[in-house]
């Protein structure tokens, strides 16, 4: 299937170079706002033009706005489409991990035995996610941030680059933990 990606910035440049890496074929850029190069157009005129069964849509969006990305998302599934999961060939995925639909892995991220990515998570290089942990859908994990076992992150959270989530705690829902910091928080419930 071809891929478009939704969104022509920054992060949506990343996302073209993990494809062309993996050597996935690339349909062109949506974008609600700009015209450009390799932009096919809105999103209202990209589902005319590449119906949901011959495309999959990644998700370009990056974490400056992550309600306006989730509300993305879910108008992408609404419309019929299947979102892009991307694991990069050097990432450590266990084989009792599970990655949620729509989420990205990218080179040397690690994502450990029956731990679990909800949707449209971002993994960056060097992440660590643990055993047993789970990171909620719409939250970005900064490069070299490590999430320790036993961890629940809650949705539409940003983890910044260094930043460790100590084992056995919960991380509310639409936190932001600044680059370098040491995350004790609430401790989880027992398991």
């Amino acid at each position: 299937m071809k891929h478009l990606i939704y969104g022509s910035r920054d992060f949506a440049l990343i996302i073209k170079d993990l494809l062309d890496y993996q050597k996935i074929p690339f349909a062109g850029y949506i974008d609600d706002f700009s015209d450009g190069a390799e932009i096919i157009g809105s999103f209202d005129e990209v589902i005319a033009l590449c119906p949901p069964e011959s495309h999959v849509v990644a998700l370009g969006v990056g974490y400056n706005d992550l309600a306006a990305r989730w509300r993305i998302f879910e108008r992408v599934k609404a419309a019929g489409y299947r979102l892009a999961t991307l694991i990069h060939d050097r990432a450590y995925v266990r084989d009792h991990a599970n990655v949620g639909e729509g989420s990205v892995i990218m080179a040397n991220a690690t994502l450990d035995g029956n731990a679990r990515t909800e949707e449209a998570v971002v993994l960056w290089p060097g992440a660590v996610v643990n055993h047993d942990s789970c990171i909620g859908r719409n939250t970005f994990v900064s490069p070299s941030a490590t999430i320790c076992g036993f961890v629940t992150v809650g949705e539409h959270s940003f983890v910044g680059a260094g930043a460790v989530v100590v084992d056995h705690v919960s991380v509310p829902p639409a936190s932001f933990i600044k680059a370098n910091a040491l995350f004790k928080g609430q401790m989880s419930a027992a398991r």
